[in-house]
Parts: structure tokens; C-alpha cells; sequence
């Protein structure tokens, strides 16, 4: 968790990538693995130093931030299929929840390679959807970040992850789903429209 100080900066960069993922995903698509390369590595990074060691906790979010982009701008070419296969992974895991259970760990694995393989074969539909909607969730926890939202306070705070999960808000909060998914289907639609044109 990041200092009170830095969680504004850091809800500005959550708010402007998540919108220019959901919005233009597909046309800048090694920009947005880099921006989400920055952000996974510098959670990882930061979440392994304690709260108390300020400059070191941001020299480490920084430096796990570059690392993670570098990764995955250089992942561009197997981009696709890493996305296709987390789609799959998490397909696997939202089917088990619905039942109850944990899905087994090859069952996993069946349904990432099946993502990947299905990402290959269609790979700008799968751009174009997970952008536009990876986006849309990170832009609505920046925008939620900014505008102070109590829940998203408290949660934070507490290290309660729910902004992390759209599929498992916080109690009495449905309507973030709903907003998700909305938001969400107008990237997919917007980048539909203007990859079109491009498209031969």
C-alpha cells in the first residue's frame, strides 16, 4: 500500500492508462503492455517492502515498475497469447466460483492453453475485448481513488483487495459491475469503430 501522499499520483496514472486502454487499446497496444507492465511490476516490487521504508518502498516500485514494462513490451510478439491464456485461467476460475469451488490446477491449465490457442486465431477481437475492458477497471478504480470514495478508502486502508475483483465487489456495491461492464462494452465498441477503417 502505497503513503497517503502518492495514492493521488497514483490514482492519476491508474485513470489516464485505464482510458487510453479502454478508448484506444487495440492501436497502441505495446503502450498499454507497458503501462500495465509498470504497474504489475510495481506492485509486486512495493508490496515486498514494508510501509515504514518510504524512499525505499518507491525506489523499488519504480525499478520493479520499468522491469515489469520491459517484460512486457518485449513479450509483444507472445503478448497475445499470454493474454489469451490469463483470459482462459481466469474463465476457469469464474466458472468454478459460480459453483462454489476451487478449479484444479490442470483444469487451469486446459483452459489457459485453449485462451491462448483461441487468442491466436482471433487475435484482434481479443485485443480490442480485453483493453477495452481491462481498461474500463482500472480507469473506474483510478476515478473511484480520485473522487475519494469512502468504500474504496476503507478498503484500501484495510487491505481489503475488492477494487481488484470486479466479479466480487465489496457488499451493497452491484452497481460497479454494471458500470464495468458498460464502460467497458463502449471501449470495445469504440476501438471495433476505428479499427475498422484500418483494417484491410
Amino acid at each position: 500500500m502505497l503513503p497517503a501522499s502518492f495514492q493521488t499520483p497514483a490514482a492519476l496514472v491508474l485513470l489516464v492508462g485505464g482510458l487510453i486502454s479502454c478508448l484506444a487499446g487495440y492501436r497502441v497496444f505495446r503502450i498499454v503492455l507497458g503501462i500495465y507492465g509498470f504497474i504489475l511490476g510495481a506492485l509486486l516490487a512495493s508490496s515486498a517492502m514494508g510501509t515504514e521504508h518510504t524512499l525505499w518502498m518507491i525506489l523499488a516500485a519504480l525499478a520493479g515498475g520499468v522491469v515489469g514494462a520491459l517484460i512486457l513490451i518485449a513479450a509483444y510478439f507472445v503478448g497475445v497469447a499470454l493474454l489469451g491464456a490469463g483470459i482462459g485461467a481466469l474463465a476457469a476460475s469464474l466458472i468454478w466460483a459460480a459453483l462454489g469451488r476451487e478449479p484444479h490446477a490442470l483444469v487451469v491449465i486446459l483452459f489457459a492453453v485453449a485462451g491462448a490457442l483461441g487468442a491466436l486465431a482471433l487475435q484482434r477481437y481479443v485485443i480490442v475485448g480485453a483493453t477495452a475492458f481491462g481498461g474500463a477497471w482500472t480507469a473506474m478504480v483510478g476515478a473511484l481513488a480520485l473522487t475519494g470514495n469512502r468504500l474504496a478508502a476503507d478498503a484500501a486502508a484495510h487491505n481489503n483487495v475488492w477494487l481488484a475483483y470486479p466479479m466480487n465487489p465489496a457488499p451493497g456495491q452491484r452497481w460497479i459491475v454494471v458500470a464495468w461492464m458498460a464502460f467497458g462494452l463502449v471501449g470495445a465498441i469504440v476501438q471495433l469503430a476505428v479499427t475498422a477503417r484500418h483494417v484491410k
